[in-house]
């Protein structure tokens, strides 16, 4: 059975609640994701509403931006991918294609998937990765 994407992204943040509220999003990595924290002071929003709504966000901005040419600096996804890169062994971001990508843990967990780095870069650039509080490494 096909899922409307409505119905795919409710049912992922609804898995994502029961987890948060269960505290076990942050516990047994056998039984749930490992979500990685980013580096930056807060983020753009609240956890719990990030959680739940972060595809609505990225789907409005890329309307924004795409038609509107309206580019706002706080919620723009090269903001979210430069403070939520995990360092890989090397010490340099992991990119979309490793399963320790801070967007897959959880897609992968919930068998949503993730189709922004088509188009886009997984890994920050240098700039961009400093100035959200990284080494640049």
């Amino acid at each position: 059975m096909i899922l409307a994407p409505a119905l795919r992204y409710t049912v992922f943040a609804m898995l994502l609640l029961v987890m948060a509220g269960t505290g076990a999003a942050a516990g047994d990595s056998k039984l749930f994701p490992f979500i990685a924290k980013g580096k930056g002071s807060a983020c753009v929003r609240d956890t719990d509403f990030m959680r739940t709504n972060h595809m609505e966000l990225l789907t409005h901005q890329r309307d924004e931006t795409v038609h509107k040419g309206e580019r706002p600096e706080r919620e723009n996804l090269k903001e979210c991918i430069a403070c939520h890169a995990v360092p890989g062994a090397d010490g340099h971001p992991v990119s979309a294609k490793s399963p320790k990508h801070f967007c897959r843990t959880c897609h992968d967990y919930a068998a949503v998937r993730v189709d922004c780095f088509e188009c886009h870069s997984s890994t920050p650039d240098r700039a961009e990765q400093a100035k959200a509080g990284g080494t640049g490494q």
